[in-house]
């Protein structure tokens, strides 16, 4: 086991003071049998009014912040902490049944699960989709385990990523034509391409651990990162990062799980002034462990 600690900073800055409206965080980690919080604290300036917390649709920890003072500056730094049990894909255990591709749920599953098997997206010629058979065998099945690693690694080798500084994800054709895009670009069609074949997915937001960027493949560090989960009897939402060809949650710090990315935003909120007094911002995540002190920082959002 080994524990992670993330720190998270967004800073907003405003040509003269400002009012501002409830502001939104999904910052603090789903609690789970491979993931245990051990810490959780977020710190505001100016000093918020109220903070109230609730879960979501999905069952999220969400942060309601107040405020009742102007401020140039609006900052949010929040502090976690987790002991993360890493699982790899190839102990994944799935239901004999499942073992093959194409398999049908079970009923319950299957009405608990319809929204996440239904694409949201518009492909009118079905090109997500033909890209998607084209990992099946062109037997009558296919080994489901094999099948879904092979279209994360693919999308990890023959995609170029990418940071993009502004907000919303690609939609998913939008990215098969232009070979690159962000993790939640790569998260999103992923998704997309196992709906086509009538899987389950949701999307997933938090952090990557990435314990030395120079020299070291794994990408989205320093950032809020995303990937997917797929859903197999037997195993359950299973972890699926193509980003980095990661099958399996090592280094993955799971923090909300939804349908479509537009429902997994860390940060959103309001203020009151002009719309010129806005200055943009600044990120800045550094992630850690405890048992090698390494750290990664980046003052861009992914």
């Amino acid at each position: 086991m080994t524990v992670f600690t993330v720190r998270h900073r967004t800073a907003f800055r405003y040509r003269k003071p400002v009012g501002f409206g409830q502001h939104r965080l999904l910052f603090r980690p789903r609690d789970s049998y491979d993931q245990r919080l051990l810490e959780s604290v977020i710190r505001t300036t100016p000093e918020p009014s109220g903070i109230r917390w609730i879960h979501d649709v999905f069952g999220n920890c969400v942060a309601l912040v107040e405020f009742d003072k102007r401020a140039a500056e609006l900052v949010f730094e929040t502090r976690i902490r987790v002991d993360h049990s890493p699982q790899a894909g190839p102990e994944v255990r799935v239901d004999k049944r499942a073992l093959r591709y194409p398999f049908d749920y079970d009923p319950d599953d299957a009405a608990e699960l319809a929204l996440t098997t239904r694409r949201a997206y518009e492909d009118p010629a079905d090109e997500v989709g033909k890209w998607a058979r084209q990992f099946l065998s062109g037997r009558k099945t296919t080994d489901t385990g094999k099948l879904l690693m092979t279209m994360c690694y693919a999308i990890r080798e023959s995609f170029n990523y990418g940071r993009r500084s502004e907000q919303g994800t690609q939609p998913p054709i939008q990215t098969l034509h232009l070979r690159k895009g962000t993790c939640r670009d790569f998260a999103l069609l992923m998704m997309e391409a196992v709906r086509s074949l009538g899987l389950a997915a949701r999307f997933v937001s938090g952090y990557v651990y990435v314990s030395d960027r120079d020299g070291q493949p794994t990408l989205g560090g320093g950032a809020t990162h995303a990937w997917c989960e797929v859903y197999l009897p037997g195993a359950g939402w299973v972890e699926f990062d193509p980003t980095n060809g990661i099958v399996g949650n090592r280094d993955l710090i799971r923090v909300a799980v939804v349908r479509d990315p537009t429902q997994a935003i860390p940060l959103s909120g309001s203020f009151f002034g002009d719309a010129g007094d806005d200055l943009g911002m600044t990120v800045q995540v550094n992630v850690t462990t405890e048992t090698t002190n390494k750290e990664v920082a980046t003052r861009e959002p992914a």
